[in-house]
């Protein structure tokens, strides 16, 4: 009932073995492509509150880790970790900076089905459903469209594994697509940008909606074809996706969206968890934006809206505190780091509402500098952690300018330089944090008088 791994086996290699022995990880992300030693680094998740925990690191029963050492033993020591250590909770979100984690031995379960329903309803209720949905159905998740105030509710669960069904899950954004469609949608959003074409942007979001409802997102009944809800299937078919891994060598004819060899999307990703106990608030402070600006989170919407997971408490030093919501919030990036976005200041009023009115915590693996200045203060085993870190690599030889930074061992997480609210590297005081010469002033937040953010003023 458990699988060991080095740590650069993926996501979809340990999906697809433990499959062949009828076997499955309860909860994993949504892309298989990420190695299990790095999603385990960086407390990389699914969506539930129940189990042990929606994060892989709550299902590591053994770890092994390579950590300098003296010179009478080769500059080398390796730990072998097992359930009960207390320094396991450590190394399960080590981000890096412990060691090198080379082997990992996951708790699994024996393979279940599940069905899986997408319900579309308006965005009214979000904030009290979002309390209590996820104690309604295990692998419940909202995909929020704030400028179209819809969400599609995931009413997922378990049924016995005799109930009809071989569903398959293929989600759209993570499958091949056309260099020449990607080049488009990019020429098109920096058009839009370029011009502060809102009107484009919320027509170009509701394409990409309206695509993937008519698509079920990806999710077909039988390997082949969707034809109505429920989708009933494997957990292992229906866990996590990628197919545009397995794109054909066509001399990049089709890619990835992502794919930086092509002219393809170009984003940023705020993530971040909110307690179950403040989250309604902090969604409808994102809903009294979009009053003040029906137009504004447009620009989210056109990279599917923002996802939003169920996250357990987790017993890692550096993991969740306690049950909360992960937002995933995507959007434009553009190649030039001094060219403010569309709605610049509705993107930053809401990062900051997050991280300072309702005291979010950083995903590890994303984010920009601004989510995590006092982030460190908010976990209350730092100390453990450091501890640790200093015990196993008391040289800092898997530490960095920027990861010190971080765990609050050294300054310099804010950059205050001319334009460097745009990037996120601080909080703007000045206008020429922000960008001036294009019409963008450093003030308050709209609903969120403590915030400041670059708004548009004028034109350029």
């Amino acid at each position: 009932m458990s699988i060991t791994v080095e740590s650069g086996v993926t996501l979809r290699q340990l999906i697809s073995e433990a499959g062949k022995a009828g076997l499955v990880l309860p909860y994993t992300p949504y892309w298989w492509g990420i190695t299990i030693g790095g999603l385990i680094g960086t407390g990389a998740h699914g969506s539930s509150l129940w189990g042990l925990g929606s994060s892989v690191h709550d299902y590591i029963v053994q770890l092994r880790i390579v950590t300098p050492s003296d010179a009478p033993n080769n500059y080398t020591k390796v730990r072998i970790l097992e359930n009960g250590s207390p320094e396991l909770n450590a190394v399960r979100v080590s981000l890096g900076v412990l060691g090198v984690v080379s082997q990992v031995t996951l708790k699994l379960e024996r393979v279940f089905k599940r069905s899986i329903t997408l319900s579309e309803r308006d965005d009214s209720n979000l904030g009290e459903d979002a309390v209590t949905f996820g104690r309604q159905h295990e692998f419940a998740d909202f995909t929020w469209y704030p400028s179209q105030r819809k969400v599609i509710y995931r009413i997922d669960d378990r049924v016995p594994t005799n109930t009809p069904g071989n569903a398959l899950n293929a989600f759209l954004g993570f499958r091949s697509i056309p260099s020449l469609v990607l080049a488009i949608l990019r020429t098109t959003e920096e058009n839009q940008e370029s011009t502060n074409d809102a009107d484009g942007k919320c027509l170009s979001a509701k394409l990409t909606t309206s695509t993937l409802k008519i698509g079920a997102y990806g999710l077909t009944n039988n390997g082949i074809a969707f034809t109505g809800y429920p989708v009933v299937g494997f957990q292992n078919r229906l866990q996590a996706s990628g197919t545009c891994l397995d794109s054909v060598e066509d001399a990049r004819i089709t890619a990835c969206p992502w794919d930086h060899r092509v002219k393809g999307l170009f984003v940023h990703q705020t993530a971040f968890s909110i307690s179950l106990s403040k989250v309604k608030g902090f969604i409808e402070d994102v809903q009294r934006l979009v009053v003040l600006e029906p137009r504004a989170l447009c620009v989210l919407d056109l990279y599917n809206g923002i996802l939003i997971r169920y996250v357990t408490t987790s017993n890692a030093y550096l993991g969740k505190q306690e049950d909360a919501l992960d937002f995933d919030i995507t959007y434009y990036r553009s190649k030039d780091p001094m060219s403010p976005r569309l709605f610049e200041d509705f993107l930053e009023e809401i990062e900051q509402l997050a991280f300072f009115k309702y005291g979010a915590l950083p995903h590890w693996g994303k984010n920009r500098n601004v989510a995590f200045i006092g982030a460190i203060n908010k976990y209350k085993n730092v100390d453990k952690f450091l501890e640790v870190k200093q015990s196993y690599d008391q040289l800092g030889l898997f530490s960095s300018e920027w990861t010190n930074q971080v765990l609050g061992l050294k300054d310099g997480l804010t950059i205050v330089k001319e334009g460097c609210a745009l990037e996120g590297l601080c909080i703007c005081s000045q206008d020429i944090h922000c960008a001036p010469k294009k019409g963008y002033f450093c003030r308050p937040g709209r609903i969120y008088k403590d915030a400041r953010v670059c708004t548009r003023l004028s034109s350029q």
